[in-house]
């Protein structure tokens, strides 16, 4: 899957329009249109823009570690010999989820 068809499915996964998606990376309905189609070979600011309004980052990862990465996500960031189970310890991307999730604890009042 293309970098391009992998933006198309997480536009039609949230439910958005590419007028919706344009709005919101601040691209013309066109320019989305275009870069989907094949019409236009997007720049990377578009791309990146594109992505980041569908809450996705890009990431370069060099070709040789490819597949290996790949695998990792797919696991959930277990490793191999990892144990599983309730007591084995959070995954990476586990961590990096509760990381990145807001706080659940009430503001704090001065």
């Amino acid at each position: 899957m293309s970098f391009i068809d992998t933006l198309i499915s997480a536009r039609k996964d949230a439910g958005l329009t590419q007028s919706e998606l344009g709005e919101r990376a601040g691209l013309s309905r066109m320019t989305v249109q275009k870069a989907e189609s094949g019409a236009l070979d997007p720049r990377m600011s578009t791309v990146l823009e594109m992505a980041r309004a569908l809450g996705l980052e890009p990431m370069l990862v060099p070709a040789n570690l490819r597949q290996e990465v790949e695998a990792f996500l797919r696991s959930g960031g277990k490793y191999l010999a990892q144990p599983s189970g309730v007591s084995a310890p959070p995954s990476i991307v586990e961590t990096l989820a509760s990381a990145a999730a807001p706080s659940r604890l009430p503001p704090s009042r001065s």
